[in-house]
C-alpha cells in the first residue's frame, strides 16, 4: 500500500503493475466512482481519486450511466390520478376489477379531505411512478399501542424484482417505528405465492389462527338499521 496521504481524496492507494511493468495507482474512489477509469496512467504519488483541475489538463472522462434512482415519497392531492391507476391495476391483478367503485373524486375526498381515512406512499423509479402503498392507523388493546394496516401494495409489472416493493415496505416500517406502533399488518390472497414468498423473506408471520370477516355496504346498512342481513355464501 502507498503511504496514507498520496491520494488526495480517500488516502488509500494501491500499487498496480501491468504485464508490461507499467505502474498504476488505484484508490478507493477509482474502485467505486464510475467517472474514473480503473487503471489510469497517472504520475507517481497520484492515484485515480486525486484529480485537481489545476494540475490535470486531461479532458474529463464521460460519465457512465448510473443505476436508476428509487425514491419513496408521501402522496399529495396531485397524485390522485396515479393512485386510482394503481388501484385499478391491482384489482386487475387480483381479478377483482368488478369490485372497484373508487373514483378520483372519492379518493381525493377520503385521502386528502378534512379527515383523511388513509395515507399513501408512492414509489418513484428514475422519475416515473411505479408503485404505491396505501395504509391507515389501527389500535391494539392488548398492546395499548397504535398499529398500521397496509391495505394495498402494488408495483407495476415492468418494475418488479427491482426492490420497489421491499423499499415501500421498508419505508412503511420506518413510519411505524417513528409512531411507536406495535404491529404492521396486511392481508394477502392465498393464491398469490410470489407475494407470500417475499413477505416470508422479510420475516412476516402468517396469522393462521385468525379468519377475516367482512360486512359490505349492504351488510352495514342492514345491521345499523337493526335488520337481519341476508345470509351470504360467497
Amino acid at each position: 500500500m502507498v503511504p496514507p496521504g498520496e491520494c488526495g481524496t480517500c488516502q488509500q492507494a494501491q500499487v498496480v503493475r501491468s504485464a508490461r511493468g507499467t505502474v498504476f495507482f488505484l484508490c478507493l474512489r477509482a474502485r467505486t466512482d464510475p467517472r474514473f477509469p480503473k487503471y489510469p496512467p497517472l504520475p507517481r504519488l497520484r492515484c485515480a481519486g486525486y484529480d485537481p483541475v489545476t494540475l490535470d489538463s486531461r479532458p474529463p472522462v464521460p460519465e457512465t450511466p448510473t443505476a436508476p434512482a428509487l425514491r419513496i415519497r408521501r402522496a399529495t392531492r396531485a397524485d390522485v390520478p396515479a393512485i386510482l391507476g394503481f388501484i385499478e391495476q391491482l384489482a386487475d391483478y387480483e381479478r377483482l376489477r368488478h369490485e372497484v367503485l373508487a373514483t378520483a373524486a372519492t379518493l381525493e375526498a377520503t385521502l386528502f379531505g378534512e379527515h383523511p381515512a388513509g395515507e399513501v406512499l408512492i414509489a418513484d423509479l428514475d422519475g416515473r411512478d411505479v408503485g404505491f402503498a396505501l395504509f391507515f392507523q389501527t389500535y391494539s388493546t392488548f398492546l395499548a399501542r397504535p398499529g398500521i394496516h397496509l391495505e394495498d401494495l402494488f408495483v407495476v409489472p415492468d418494475a418488479r424484482s427491482r426492490g420497489v416493493g421491499r423499499a415501500l415496505l421498508a419505508e412503511l416500517a420506518r413510519v411505524a417505528e417513528a409512531r411507536d406502533c406495535g404491529r404492521l399488518e396486511w392481508a394477502v390472497l392465498t393464491w398469490n405465492e410470489p407475494a407470500i414468498r417475499v413477505y416470508r423473506q422479510l420475516g412476516a408471520i402468517p396469522l393462521d389462527d385468525w379468519q377475516t370477516y367482512r360486512l359490505d355496504r349492504d351488510g352495514i346498512r342492514a345491521l345499523a338499521a337493526g335488520a337481519t342481513p341476508a345470509l351470504r355464501h360467497d
